[in-house]
């Protein structure tokens, strides 16, 4: 198995096989990326044969953009006969994986699979026999274990393959399944809402999620992610032109200024979180986020990048690295992640965390 499938949001293919030929160039593995617009995956061929799995296990996952899941995958099954579909998927992978802890049946993320998806849901349960007889998998799911993977790509077409557990996406096709709260003021709280489950580790949430911390959210109307924050009992500061949702202020929990977002200067000291969904130009947004990290007005900060209509791998990879690189000249000892969310459209989502000083083992002063 010498190619790599990785998932991705429909008609942004071209910018995930850029970011996996360039993360692998850095590896010093080499390949081509095959790309079908409008499929939701790209296939990255490495030139050498234990480079996919080489991908797989030092490749971090979360450091990815575009991709959704990463997997490593052999030849494109096709014409999978009707009468017994299993035995050739099942051959494909008895001689790669034992022991399997997990099957996941999967499709592209298209309108065009989605009647795939029922296909998918009948075909599991016989596979996954299949495979728990043949030693693929173990008798019982096995977090720990490396998860197998069959991809479909088309009726009767799949891909075969594995991930694994410490380096994938935990999520089924590589989407958080969440719900739209009737409550919520809009759907964007949804953004918000993935981007703890995908940036922060859950045995973590009761610590940086704590009821009791103090937020900003800087453009807030109406207030789809200060309802992210008031449902884990933080205090919020909104800072918008617009007006608030009736039900956010009810709560007691938040403090509507009518102020711009770029010209607001905090004065508290208390603020561990900082959120912002402004529509403005990437650079812009970044910078301010810059200016609150390096003033220490906040500890975390989530924020999106809305994405230019060309070269939008390149132009978040160089923001990515401004940022980096003024924090850093500031003094400021940080950990940045960006990931293109499943409810985020034209845009990325970045998380970044304050932590402590590498230096002489000291705290970053802003910390204290």
């Amino acid at each position: 198995m010498n190619k790599v499938a990785l998932y991705c949001r429909q008609g942004f293919e071209k910018e995930c096989a850029a970011e996996i030929t360039d993360k692998a160039a850095k590896m010093e593995i080499f390949g081509f990326a095959r790309v079908k617009e409008n499929s939701g995956y790209v296939l990255f061929e490495c030139y050498q044969p234990d480079d996919a799995d080489k991908i797989a296990k030092n490749l971090p996952f979360r450091e990815l953009i575009f991709a959704r899941q990463l997997i490593v995958v052999g030849e494109l099954l096709k014409d999978l006969p009707p009468e017994d579909r299993v035995s050739p998927i099942v051959g494909m992978v008895q001689n790669v994986i034992t022991n399997g802890g997990e099957l996941r049946v999967e499709v592209p993320d298209t309108n065009e699979s989605k009647e795939l998806t029922k296909f998918c849901r009948k075909l599991t349960v016989p596979l996954r026999s299949a495979m728990r007889e043949c030693k693929v998998l173990g008798k019982k799911e096995n977090a720990l274990r490396p998860v197998v993977h069959v991809f479909f790509i088309a009726p009767g077409c799949c891909y075969v393959g594995y991930s694994y557990s410490n380096n994938n996406s935990p999520f089924y096709m590589g989407i958080p399944r969440l719900k739209l709260p009737s409550e919520a003021p809009s759907r964007s709280t949804l953004k918000l809402e993935e981007a703890f489950h995908v940036f922060i580790p859950a045995d973590e949430w009761d610590e940086r999620l704590a009821s009791g911390m103090y937020a900003v959210d800087l453009g807030a109307c109406p207030g789809g992610w200060t309802y992210q924050l008031t449902q884990r009992s933080m205090m919020v500061t909104a800072i918008d032109n617009g007006p608030m949702a009736p039900s956010l202020m009810e709560t007691g929990q938040v403090i509507h200024l009518r102020e711009d977002g770029f010209r607001y200067k905090s004065t508290s000291t208390k603020n561990y979180w900082l959120v912002c969904d402004m529509v403005e130009k990437p650079a812009k947004v970044a910078a301010l986020m810059c200016d609150w990290l390096v003033n220490g007005w906040c500890r975390e900060a989530i924020f999106n990048l809305k994405l230019p209509m060309k070269k939008r791998y390149e132009e978040v990879s160089n923001i990515l690295a401004r940022i980096d690189e003024r924090l850093k000249e500031n003094g400021v000892n940080a950990e940045i992640f960006a990931k293109q969310l499943y409810h985020d459209r034209e845009e990325v989502t970045v998380h970044i965390r304050r932590f402590w000083s590498a230096i002489g083992g000291r705290r970053d002063e802003r910390d204290r």
